[in-house]
């Protein structure tokens, strides 16, 4: 079954691309180093919110069908384990 939010996923994706691309011509272009930082935590807060829109998709669809077939505990453990490495 294909992931409800998809589609924004994506389309952050090819944004924090185009970000990272960014980064990297600040680099080559000798930017203050405060200011690629700045753009670093930039990417770093949009893959946050990647994750955070994945996890969520997890919840609406994959942790609700679980429960409706009766396996809720080990799908639960699975958003755990991923909820455990974005923390």
């Amino acid at each position: 079954m294909p992931h409800a939010h998809r589609q924004q996923v994506l389309n952050r994706l090819a944004r924090v691309k185009g970000h990272i691309e960014g980064i990297q011509a600040m680099i080559e272009a000798d930017r203050s180093c405060p200011d690629v930082v700045l753009q670093l935590v930039a990417v770093r807060s949009a893959l946050n919110k990647v994750a955070q829109i994945v996890l969520l998709d997890h919840i609406e669809h994959c942790l609700i069908e679980a429960a409706e077939i009766g396996e809720f505990e080990g799908e639960l453990k699975n958003f755990q384990k991923a909820l455990d490495l974005l923390v």
